[in-house]
């Protein structure tokens, strides 16, 4: 097992070019199913979810061909309808094949997914959204069986505006006959990212980016060359790195319209923020001022995805902040682990109170999940003295090659076998 070493203390400054979101590049590649063309994804990060999504695209029958920094996928051998169980319990998004393999196949086995134990993350609005375009499902031996074999277009409504859900209902209506239209769709710029590049497969979708959704289904789609968007997380996680470092980064290819959330927070705590299209300059102070409270919503709101990252600010700052987790309800792990470092913080339930301390400590602790783990080090770059970082592989799944990236930007931090 891996761990990352980060010695605290350096300030962190330069410039750095935001890779593909891994939330994008996800749904991406569980599209290609959609076409029997060769479907080619450009600048695709090297994060351990993508291996084991093109891993179990290929045990499907998909040809999975790395281009560069890129990938092509070929699913035209595709002849399996079953996803394995092992590598479906390694990452959350294998759910997404679910919509795909049923358009395709109009059956499909699967197993409930796995990922970052940050809560129960119920799969049943999958399933129900499914229901409503005709699919029939049953539980047996610990798998879910669906058949397809009746699927029709139709009209849903989420009770909770679910990414990966909306995702999955998008792409299993693209070539059902008539029009389906999703309602409390979740409005996520990675939604809009998948629209676009099923619309230039010949999909004919409107409306991502929006609560309603429609999606009217055509015969066939066609393969495509695709960027994927830049990733928002791993642009603010950057920014958060300066932060608490008291640094000065610039960041090209930054999603500079989908951060209004995360920079409005950073200002708040005493940030300076310059703003273009595709481009994003941070200066921090020497140590940050405490927001009042943060709380997490769908977006547009506070990404729950970011959370955490500014949980570990707050401990380095002055004052005291509130941080009120309304997504997922285990997503305050770590805060043990911050505390071990020399943090205050309380927690009760969905709620944390951080009240700031002038030093961290660097201590042994672990990533229990993608961006906890992410937090740890952002810790470790303000502790005085060494954090060692264990489960580096947790981390791993989101970001690409992170010890390289802040490195580059003057940190030090270094990958060891634990």
């Amino acid at each position: 097992m891996e761990a990352f070493i980060v010695e605290g203390g350096y300030r962190l400054e330069g410039s750095l070019r935001v890779d593909s979101a891994k939330n994008a590049v996800l749904p991406l590649m569980a599209a290609s199913v959609l076409t029997p063309e060769e479907v080619t994804l450009t600048d695709v990060p090297d994060i351990a979810d993508r291996h084991s999504m093109a891993e179990i695209l290929s045990i499907l029958g998909a040809k999975v061909t790395p281009t560069g920094r890129g990938l092509t996928i070929s699913s035209g051998g595709l002849h399996n309808w079953e996803m394995p169980d092992r590598l479906s319990k390694r990452i959350r998004s294998s759910i997404f094949l679910l919509g795909p393999i049923l358009s395709r196949f109009r059956r499909a086995t699967v197993t409930y997914p796995g990922g970052c134990e940050i809560g129960l993350r119920p799969i049943d609005l999958h399933l129900n959204g499914l229901r409503c375009l005709g699919v029939s499902i049953h539980e047996e031996g610990g798998l879910i069986h669906c058949d397809g074999t009746r699927m029709h277009a139709g009209e849903i409504h989420f009770d909770y505006p679910s990414v990966g859900a909306t995702e999955n209902v998008m792409m299993a209506a693209a070539l059902l006959p008539g029009e389906t239209v999703i309602h409390n769709a979740a409005r996520e710029p990675e939604i809009v990212d998948l629209q676009q590049m099923m619309n230039r497969m010949g999909a004919k979708v409107r409306g991502a980016g929006g609560q309603t959704i429609c999606v009217e289904g055509v015969k066939a789609l066609h393969g495509v060359t695709w960027k994927p968007m830049p990733d928002r997380i791993v642009a603010g996680t950057l920014l958060a790195a300066a932060a608490i470092t008291g640094g000065e980064i610039e960041l090209t290819d930054a999603p500079v319209s989908d951060m209004v959330a995360v920079n409005a927070k950073l200002r708040e705590m005493g940030c300076v923020l310059h703003e273009e299209p595709h481009r994003l300059t941070l200066t921090a102070p020497r140590r940050l001022t405490a927001f009042a409270q943060l709380q997490t919503q769908p977006h547009p709101g506070f990404p729950t995805d970011m959370q955490v990252q500014m949980l570990a600010l707050l401990c380095a700052s002055e004052g005291t902040g509130v941080v009120v987790e309304n997504v997922f309800e285990n997503r305050f792990t770590h805060a043990g682990d911050l505390n071990r470092m020399g943090a205050h913080i309380l927690c009760s339930g969905r709620t944390a109170v951080v009240r700031g301390v002038e030093t961290l400590y660097g201590a042994r602790v672990t990533a229990r999940d993608l961006r906890g783990g992410a937090a740890l080090v952002l810790a470790g770059l303000r502790a005085q003295g060494v954090t060692q970082v264990d489960r580096a592989d947790l981390i791993d799944r989101g970001y690409d090659h992170l010890e390289k990236q802040l490195c580059a930007l003057g940190g030090k931090v270094t990958r060891i076998e634990a």
